[in-house]
C-alpha cells in the first residue's frame, strides 16, 4: 500500500518536471524562431527597424509568460 503512494507521488514528481522541461524548450524554440524571423525581415527592410524590434519583444515577453504559467502549473499538479 505505502510502496503504490510512493510510486504516485515519484511519478507526479516526473510528471512535474517532464512538464516544466518541455514548457521551457517550446519556449526556447519560440523566442529562438521570433529572433531568426526578426533579423530576417531587418536585414530585408532597415527601415522598420525600430517597430519590428518593438513587436518582437512584445512577442517574446508573450512566450515567456505563457512558459512561465506552464512551469507553475506543471510544478502545482505535485
Amino acid at each position: 500500500m505505502i510502496s503504490t503512494l510512493l510510486a504516485a507521488e515519484g511519478l507526479a514528481k516526473l510528471g512535474a518536471a517532464v512538464g516544466a522541461g518541455l514548457a521551457a524548450i517550446g519556449a526556447g524554440i519560440g523566442i529562438g524562431r521570433i529572433g531568426g524571423q526578426a533579423m530576417d525581415a531587418m536585414a530585408r527592410q532597415p527601415e522598420v527597424m525600430n517597430k519590428l524590434f518593438t513587436n518582437m519583444i512584445v512577442a517574446a515577453a508573450l512566450i515567456e509568460g505563457v512558459a512561465l504559467f506552464a512551469a507553475v502549473i506543471a510544478f502545482l499538479c505535485i
